[in-house]
């Protein structure tokens, strides 16, 4: 039976948009939401905070309405941590058991602490240790030894490293929001735990996440993390080209990639135009869906090489029999599945989150949201984990100041309103629908 009461919330923190979801495990152990909230992002380039003013300003307004849906306090949170010097270094460890004597919990994790013992690059830190097989004696290819005999254990491992400023600057956004960061997951770990099977994590599988900022990628094969990595660029320059090809405003190149746009040109149909709306006494302007196809297929063939350079970069290129799982904004434009399968050679299917919350809920429940969900999935059972006595992270709501300056809630309240004003503002402000 699964506690209840134990509320804790995940924080997706992205280049384009903040999203906060706070909930708890029921007495049936189902995971129940209890709060959701959304803000544009600001201040964030690349999934890293660089502007520490504005990305709390998004973060707050995210936040607090998670906290209007449910009348409490969030105290401590798990958030994302994205950046494109992440980065996969491999090391080994070893471990002298003893004659015959049982291997243990504690032989594990002195393994693991052995392991740490790495010189890393200056600045930076470990956010994830991934065991690949253990080795018993001459005995390999060993998944869990916990409970065996032998003399000697070793293992190689996968070191998940990336500059301790990622996380500094996230800290300091939720500090001043008198919020205490509990864990920090790298976020291709989070999407991860929502989207892929332990089949498919057994047998190879590629998770591809094509976001706004970013695009993500994580191997996985016989059951663990291989290898993880990040492309610097995503929907947004896909949304820029349109811009910059068809002389349309930005807001009007995003509703025309997300409303009409594809990834395959010959797939488009050849007489299909959409109308631009003039802006300042300009005639309407017409883009055919083929011109704007293969604008975005131009692009998007860019992000696969890359991706492809990083997958064959890693090792695993014949080792992913289950191939590649597409998540992410960007990942949901038609036909991507095919041109990523023309120009890699694997399978592709989209990703769905395994997670039904129930109607209420439903819109989350999409692949734009498996990092947030994952978060959350990924706290709830390290909470189930702990002692029971341990208290749960949920107060009543009450009057909270979340910042030490004198009137600078205030401010910040209203420049958040008024960004995201403006931008639900230019979203309904296309005529392209």
């Amino acid at each position: 039976m699964g506690k209840s009461g134990k509320i804790i919330a995940a924080v997706d923190v992205g280049t384009t948009k903040v999203v906060v979801v706070a909930g708890r495990k029921n007495e049936d152990g189902k995971i129940e939401v209890l709060g959701y909230g959304k803000a544009r992002s600001m201040g964030v380039k690349r999934g890293v905070v660089l502007n520490i003013d504005e990305a709390f300003s998004a973060i707050h307004e995210a936040i607090r309405q998670a906290e209007d849906a449910f009348q409490g306090d969030i105290e401590e949170v798990y958030v994302n941590i994205v950046g494109q010097q992440l980065k996969t270094l491999t090391n080994q460890a070893e471990r002298y058991i003893g004659d015959r004597r049982i291997v243990s919990d504690e032989d594990v994790d002195a393994l693991f602490q052995q392991v740490k013992k790495v010189d890393l690059p200056e600045g930076y830190k470990i956010y994830h240790v991934a065991p690949q097989l253990f080795t018993i004696d001459h005995e390999s290819g060993i998944p869990n030894p916990v409970g065996m005999t032998g003399e000697r254990m070793q293992a190689e491992f996968k070191l998940m490293v990336a500059p301790e400023l990622y996380e500094t600057n996230l800290k300091l956004c939720f500090e001043r929001a008198g919020i205490n960061i509990r864990r920090s997951m790298i976020d291709p770990l989070a999407s991860s735990e929502i989207l892929l099977s332990e089949d498919e994590k057994e047998a190879g599988v590629v998770l591809l996440d094509i976001g706004g900022g970013t695009t993500k990628m994580a191997i996985y094969r016989d059951g663990v993390l291989c290898y993880s990595a990040l492309i610097p660029f995503g929907g947004n320059v896909i949304t820029h080209d349109i811009k910059e090809g068809c002389s349309i405003l930005a807001r009007q190149a995003e509703s025309l990639k997300v409303q009409f746009g594809q990834a395959m040109g010959d797939f488009a149909p050849e007489d299909k135009v959409v109308t631009i709306p003039g802006i300042s006494g300009w005639e309407p302007k017409e883009i055919s869906f083929k011109s704007l196809a293969f604008i975005i297929q131009a692009r998007m063939e860019e992000i696969i090489e890359a991706f492809f350079f990083h997958l064959e970069k890693s090792g695993y290129m014949d080792q992913v029999g289950a191939g590649i799982v597409l998540t992410g904004g960007s990942g949901l434009l038609p036909n991507l599945g095919q041109l990523i399968k023309f120009q890699t050679g694997l399978d592709v299917r989209k990703g769905i989150p395994r997670l039904k919350l129930g109607e209420q809920w439903k819109e989350l429940e999409d692949p734009r949201n498996a990092t947030v969900l994952g978060l959350l999935t990924t706290a709830l059972n390290d909470i189930d984990n702990e002692e029971p006595a341990k208290e749960f992270f949920f107060k009543p709501k009450k009057k909270k100041v979340r910042s030490t300056q004198p009137g600078f809630f205030s401010q910040v309240k209203k420049e958040v309103t008024r960004q995201v004003t403006l931008f639900f503002e230019d979203e309904q402000d296309t005529e392209m629908y």
